[in-house]
């Protein structure tokens, strides 16, 4: 889709985002990204990761995704979908454990409020969600 277009549909009311003009461009770079290493298949990116280190250089090499984001999605990926290659937990860092501290740890209204009550503990702790 031409970019322009799709800012028209991340614009159009309700706004997709709060920052629909520049949520637009990633979601652009992401999808040309998938297009053009994967096929367009997204669950390419992880479909035949043969280990978790491979998985978190796929994933930090997509679009919008630093190291922590691309350490909380595989994390998603290995609590919620099964998906493990060998090594997983080490890529996934903190995130892997069975705290509730991020968005791979929230399955029900209750686990949502788990993680938001760890959050607000680790604040007045002056710690973050990966310590």
């Amino acid at each position: 889709m031409d970019p322009h277009d799709l800012e028209a549909v991340f614009r159009q009311k309700a706004a997709l985002h709060r920052y629909p003009g520049a949520m637009a461009k990633r979601t652009h770079a992401l999808c040309q990204h998938l297009v053009e290493r994967y096929d367009g298949h997204a669950a390419h990116v992880w479909k035949d990761a043969a280990t978790g280190h491979e998985l978190l250089t796929r994933v930090t090499a997509l679009p919008g995704y630093g190291r922590e984001k691309a350490q909380i999605f595989i994390a998603l990926l290995a609590k919620r979908l099964g998906i493990r290659p060998p090594g997983w937990e080490d890529a996934a860092g903190p995130f892997a454990d069975c705290e509730p501290r991020s968005v791979a740890d929230i399955d029900s209204p209750e686990a949502f409020q788990r993680v938001r009550e760890w959050k607000r503990a680790q604040k007045a702790k002056g710690k973050t969600k990966a310590e």
